[in-house]
C-alpha cells in the first residue's frame, strides 16, 4: 500500500497560533503536524515568559507542533532553545525564510541568505551546544536563487533533521508563482531531507508536484489550507461529507476563542478579517463573502453577515 504523504501546516504569523492550530486539527483532517509562527527575538536578559505562551504544552495537546526561532544571535538562540527543551520540545526550526522587509533588513529570515558564511558560523557555534534537534525553513534566496544553491552544499555537513524550501525568493514576498524549476535544482545540491512549500492550493497542484518530485515525502501547506480547509484531508483521500457544518462549527469555535483571548472588538474583528481574507475563497464568488466581511465595523454587523453567508450557502456550491 502506498504511504500517504506527510502534511505539515505552515507558520502564518497572526493566524496559525495555538488556538487556530487546535481548532483546525479538531475540525479538519489531514495535517500530521505544524510549525508554529516564529518567536520574536528577545535579549535573554529581558526575556518575558509570556513570549512562550503560544508554545506552552497545555495549549498544544491536540496537534504535534515544532517551535520556530528567528534569532541570529547564537547566545540568545541557545537560551531560548533551552527554555523550549525544558517545556518538553525535542526539535526546533530556524527561520531563514521570512520575507518581511522589517525582518530582512536586520539580516534575519531570508535576509541572511546572501551571507552563507554567517549562516555556517552560526551553526558552528550553536549546534554543539543545542539541547534539541534542528531543522531549517528557508526560501530560494533573498534576491537570487544562487544564494540558496551556494548555501545548500555547505549544510550537508550538519545534522539537520530537514530543510523546508519555500520555492520563492524573499524579495517576491508572496507575489508571482513558485519556481519549481529552481526547487528541482535545489534537490541536486543537498543530501538532506527536503520538504516542499509553495502554492499547493488544490489537489491538482499537489498531484502535479508529487509526480514531478517523487522523492519528496513531506509537504508544507499554508495559504492553500486557509483558503480551503478541506484540502489536506482531500489530498489524503479522507471522506468529508458535511462540509458546510464542519466549516460553520470551526468558525463558531474560532470566533469564540478570539473573543476570549483578545480585548476590544477592533482586535477581534481584525483577527477574524485576517482569516477571512483566505477563508472567503471557500464561498462561491457571486456571494462576495470577503467584500461583505471587510465592510463590518462592529461585532453585531459581523455576526449578521456571517450568519447570512452560511444561511445562503447553496448545496450546489463548490464546498
Amino acid at each position: 500500500m502506498k504511504q500517504p504523504p506527510e502534511l505539515v501546516l505552515a507558520p502564518i504569523r497572526g493566524i496559525t497560533d495555538c488556538h487556530f492550530r487546535t481548532l483546525f486539527h479538531k475540525h479538519f483532517p489531514g495535517f500530521d503536524s505544524a510549525i508554529a509562527p516564529f518567536i520574536n527575538p528577545q535579549r535573554h536578559a529581558n526575556f518575558r515568559p509570556r513570549q512562550l505562551k503560544d508554545m506552552l504544552p497545555k495549549a498544544n495537546q491536540q496537534m504535534s507542533v515544532i517551535p520556530q526561532l528567528l534569532h541570529t544571535d547564537a547566545e540568545d538562540f541557545l537560551f531560548l532553545a533551552s527554555r523550549l527543551a525544558d517545556l518538553g520540545y525535542t526539535e526546533i526550526n530556524w527561520n531563514l525564510g521570512c520575507p518581511a522587509p522589517m525582518v530582512t533588513r536586520k539580516k534575519r529570515g531570508s535576509g541572511l541568505l546572501p551571507y552563507p558564511d554567517e549562516v555556517i558560523s552560526f551553526l558552528d557555534t550553536v549546534l554543539p551546544k543545542l539541547p534539541v534537534k534542528l531543522s531549517i525553513k528557508t526560501r530560494l534566496g533573498l534576491k537570487q536563487k544562487e544564494e540558496l544553491l551556494t548555501l545548500l552544499p555547505k549544510l550537508d555537513n550538519y545534522p539537520l533533521t530537514e530543510i523546508i524550501i519555500h520555492a520563492r525568493l524573499g524579495s517576491q514576498l508572496y507575489r508571482g508563482v513558485s519556481d519549481r524549476d529552481a526547487f528541482s535544482e535545489c534537490l541536486r545540491h543537498s543530501s538532506h531531507r527536503i520538504v516542499y512549500n509553495g502554492d499547493i492550493v488544490c489537489v491538482e497542484d499537489f498531484q502535479n508536484l508529487a509526480a514531478r518530485f517523487p522523492k519528496i515525502k513531506k509537504w508544507m501547506i499554508g495559504r492553500g489550507a486557509l483558503a480551503d480547509p478541506f484540502l489536506p484531508g482531500t489530498i489524503k483521500g479522507i471522506q468529508q461529507t458535511d462540509k458546510r457544518q464542519q466549516l460553520q462549527k470551526f468558525h463558531e469555535e474560532l470566533y469564540s476563542s478570539c473573543r476570549e483571548i483578545l480585548s476590544g472588538q477592533s482586535h477581534i474583528l481584525g483577527r477574524m478579517k485576517q482569516i477571512w481574507m483566505y477563508l472567503s475563497a471557500v464561498f462561491p464568488p457571486e456571494m462576495k463573502a470577503w467584500k461583505k466581511i471587510k465592510k463590518c465595523r462592529t461585532e453585531e454587523k459581523y455576526q449578521r453577515v456571517v450568519a447570512a453567508l452560511f444561511e445562503d450557502y447553496s448545496e450546489k456550491s463548490s464546498i
